[in-house]
C-alpha cells in the first residue's frame, strides 16, 4: 500500500477551502458590522490575531498529518482516505453498488453526525473537555470564535473524520464540499450578527443560527452543555440537547467560561497552554 496515499488533491483541495473561507469570514465580518447582534466588550486587534493564528496552525496541524499518512502509507486526512477507500475498494459505499448522489448525501449527513457526537463528547468526557475549553474561553462571540479550536482538538477532529470515511467509502468530492460547508457554516453560525426572529425560526428548522449556536456559549452549564450542531440543526432537537434560548437573553448573556472572564484567552500563549494548566 505504499503508493495508495496519494496528497495530489491536497494543494487543489486547499486552495478551494483558503478561498471559501476568506469569502466567508469577509461576508461575516461585514455582516457583523453593519447588523451586530450584542455590544463588542474588547478591541478586535490581539483577540482577532489569537485567533487567526489558529487557522495556520490548524493547517500546519493538517499538513503534518497528510505527511505523516505518506510517510506510514495510511491516510491520515479526510479527503485523502477518501480517495484510497474508492482505490482499494473498502468502506461501504465501495462495497455496496450505490448511485453517486446517494452516497454523496448519505455521506454528507453521517459526516455532519459524526461531528456533533464529537463535539458531545468533548462536553461529556473530561480528557477532550480539557482541550476543548479553548473554545470556550473566548469570551466574545463573532465569527472568529469558529476559528478558535487547539491544534490537538484539530487533529483529533480531522483522525475521527477519517475514521468516518473510511468506513462509509464517502466519495472524495462529498468530503470535500462538508468541509467546505462545516468551516462556512461554523463562521456563519459563530457571527455576531443579528437575523430577524421570523428569519432565525425558519432557518433553524434547519441549520443552527447565530442565536441558536450563542446559547452553547453561554456561562451557565446547562446551557454550554445544549446546541451541539454546527451544520444541522435536527441532531440537538432528535436526542433531547435542544435550547432554544439563553436565559439571560442574547445581548445580557456572559460568553465563555465563569472562571475565565479575563482578556487572558486572547492572547495566544495563554491560549495554548490553557490544556496544561491545572
Amino acid at each position: 500500500m505504499a503508493d495508495a496515499v496519494d496528497n495530489s488533491l491536497l494543494p487543489s483541495e486547499a486552495m478551494i477551502r483558503l478561498a471559501a473561507f476568506a469569502f466567508v469570514l469577509v461576508i461575516m465580518t461585514a455582516a457583523e458590522a453593519l447588523w451586530p447582534r450584542r455590544q463588542r466588550r474588547l478591541q478586535r486587534a490581539t483577540r482577532w490575531l489569537t485567533n487567526l493564528s489558529f487557522v495556520a496552525i490548524g493547517a500546519l496541524v493538517v499538513r503534518a498529518l497528510a505527511s505523516l499518512g505518506a510517510l506510514l502509507a495510511v491516510p491520515l486526512v479526510a479527503v485523502t482516505a477518501a480517495w484510497v477507500a474508492q482505490r482499494h475498494g473498502f468502506g461501504l459505499f465501495n462495497v455496496v453498488a450505490t448511485p453517486f448522489w446517494l452516497a454523496a448525501v448519505v455521506s454528507f449527513f453521517a459526516l455532519d453526525f459524526a461531528i456533533w457526537f464529537q463535539h458531545l463528547a468533548a462536553h461529556r468526557l473530561h480528557w477532550l473537555w480539557i482541550v476543548h475549553r479553548v473554545h470556550h474561553a473566548d469570551v466574545e462571540f463573532d465569527a472568529t470564535t469558529a476559528l478558535r479550536f487547539h491544534p490537538i482538538e484539530i487533529g483529533l477532529s480531522m483522525l475521527w473524520k477519517v475514521v468516518w470515511v473510511a468506513a462509509l467509502g464517502a466519495p472524495a468530492i462529498a468530503v470535500m464540499v462538508f468541509e467546505i460547508v462545516l468551516n462556512a457554516l461554523a463562521m456563519f453560525n459563530h457571527a455576531n450578527v443579528g437575523l430577524s426572529q421570523g428569519l432565525d425560526r425558519l432557518m433553524r428548522r434547519v441549520i443552527v443560527t447565530p442565536d441558536m449556536h450563542r446559547v452553547h456559549h453561554s456561562i451557565h452549564t446547562d446551557e454550554h452543555h445544549s446546541n451541539f450542531g454546527f451544520n444541522l440543526s435536527i441532531w440537538d432537537r432528535m436526542f433531547g440537547t435542544y435550547v432554544a434560548q439563553p436565559r439571560d437573553g442574547h445581548t445580557g448573556m456572559t460568553i465563555g467560561l465563569a472562571d475565565q472572564q479575563t482578556t487572558a484567552p486572547t492572547r495566544l500563549g495563554w491560549s495554548l497552554r490553557f490544556p496544561f494548566q491545572k
